[in-house]
């Protein structure tokens, strides 16, 4: 049996060499010259195709003087290649994890993010981020970063070639007081404007409307142009990415019942308009 293609790790995997020979300002061929590799070899290596050998990524990580720290983390990576799934027991806001999480995100097609609690990252207002990390051990600095970058993030939607992205939001998402109500008002204002982007679909999912399988958290459903698709998993402490094709399709499932259970798109702007109003008065 040939093993999995593309999985988690492996994009991962591949996401961090891209990024240290793009660090030295090399070209793939460019650094095939220098390691006496084939150039195509590193671009599937580097795409999560294929999964280089220890010794050859030991090799390109030498010619990239790739530092002791994230070379032995690409190495706990090329380990692991082969396996279908990918859990962490780690602070998704973590430098390592956020990068990880945004070259998903950017490598993406389409996708449909499923948020019952929060405003996703990427529609966030800087005021809304900072709340959320208000009550967290974070060092301003670390938050400050994070705030960046989803700013960064909003260029997906909005950029030459937009991601085209629908967001399901549970009720709940829009009577949080975070903040209070003129960083929730805000917050709900900006994620108004964003509506009206062509690419973008965002409807309500009631509240009190008894069991549905979004009851068990946020996910995200990225889908690739030449990649199988991977299922993101946020928790407090941990997230996780799910890519065999059993797993998918029942998250493809979840998605269409939350979708047959969500307002229209233009009830939900009346929803949320309301509630503005609601938070202004």
């Amino acid at each position: 049996m040939s093993p999995p293609f593309a999985t988690p790790w492996a994009r991962a995997l591949g996401f961090g060499m891209k990024s240290a020979r793009l660090a030295r300002d090399l070209k793939v061929r460019e650094l095939g010259r220098l390691t006496e590799m084939l150039p195509q070899n590193i671009s599937n290596w580097e795409s999560g195709k294929r999964v280089p050998k220890l010794e050859e990524l030991a090799t390109i990580l030498g010619v990239l003087r790739v530092g002791p720290d994230e070379r032995a983390r690409l190495f706990n990576l090329a380990r692991y290649a082969n396996d279908p799934n990918w859990l962490n027991q780690a602070d998704l806001d973590g430098p390592t994890l956020l990068t990880t999480y945004v070259s998903y995100e950017r490598s993406a097609v389409g996708m449909v993010d499923w948020s019952p609690g929060l405003v996703p990252g990427m529609l966030q207002t800087p005021a809304y981020t900072r709340a959320i990390f208000a009550a967290t051990a974070h060092p301003k600095s670390h938050v400050e970063n994070v705030v960046m970058v989803r700013l960064a993030r909003r260029e997906l939607l909005t950029g030459q070639n937009p991601l085209p992205c629908r967001v399901l939001l549970g009720e709940a998402v829009l009577h949080q007081n975070i903040g209070g109500p003129a960083v929730m008002a805000e917050q709900l204002r900006y994620l108004r404007s964003r509506m009206q982007l062509h690419n973008l679909s965002v409807r309500i999912v009631p509240n009190a409307i008894g069991y549905h399988p979004g009851l068990y958290g946020p996910f995200i459903i990225f889908d690739y142009a030449d990649l199988p698709p991977i299922v993101y998993l946020e928790h407090y402490r941990g997230s996780g990415y799910l890519y065999d094709e059993p797993n998918v399709a029942d998250y493809r499932k979840a998605i269409e019942t939350l979708a047959s259970l969500a307002l229209s798109e233009p009830d939900s702007a009346h929803l949320i308009d309301a509630v503005i109003v609601e938070l202004e008065t």
